[in-house]
């Protein structure tokens, strides 16, 4: 766990996050719970994929009161599993909601490939990463993405905590990540998408090495 002005940090694996402040329960694409955490009054899902978007997890979570914040293409996978409220968030989406400032931030590859021609994450498909703000912390969760260029303008945003992948399959290289943390400076950075499914430990070390170079701070948490 990390404490940062008021709100606790945890990383479950992958890039499943909850941000708790007071009473409230934020989690980022819950995945491979436990089962006795604490219920969620928001939960953010990057995209559809099943690392990120897990039914199973959410049930785990989820209360009447929750609200799901998605893109359509996970909208469309929900199909009734909850009835829940579910807020459908695009890129270039800027809302608030309750407690909540929420703006929607392209998530694509430009180059990693499935196959000659056709990367893991189109832009087409509209994934997600969320700039949401709570508590005066505004928090970057990426999702899963290359450095693309609409990052380079995110320093005016003066985020906070940057959680930002770094295994380099299906997304960043430590390399790249470093790069794009050192165009977004993000008050801290903490490394994501490593030692489940993909990626390991020494590569979130190699970009906590990288970020620290750029004279900016980064946690392993």
């Amino acid at each position: 766990m990390f404490n940062y002005k008021g709100l606790e940090i945890t990383r479950f694996c992958h890039d499943s996050f909850l941000v708790k402040g007071g009473s409230i329960n934020i989690y980022f694409d819950p995945f491979k719970l436990h089962g006795d955490e604490p219920k969620a009054d928001y939960i953010f899902i990057s995209h559809e994929h099943f690392d990120h978007f897990s039914p199973d997890d959410i049930h785990k979570v989820i209360k009447d009161s929750t609200v799901l914040f998605m893109n359509e293409m996970t909208g469309d996978e929900i199909d009734g599993l909850y009835d829940n409220k579910i807020v459908i968030i695009r890129p270039g989406d800027s809302i608030d909601f309750k407690d909540l400032h929420i703006k929607g931030v392209p998530a694509y590859n430009i180059n990693k490939f499935r196959e000659p021609g056709k990367v893991y994450h189109p832009k087409e498909d509209k994934k997600l990463g969320f700039i949401v703000t709570f508590n005066g912390v505004k928090i970057y969760h990426t999702g899963d993405t290359d450095h693309i260029p609409e990052m380079d303008s995110l320093a005016s945003e003066k985020i906070d905590l940057l959680f930002i992948p770094v295994s380099g399959t299906y997304v960043m290289t430590p390399a790249e990540a470093v790069e794009a943390a050192s165009k977004i400076k993000a008050d801290t950075s903490i490394p994501m998408h490593y030692g489940t499914i993909v990626g390991e430990k020494k590569q979130a070390e190699e970009f906590k090495e990288g970020v620290l170079k750029k004279g900016l701070k980064c946690e392993i948490v």
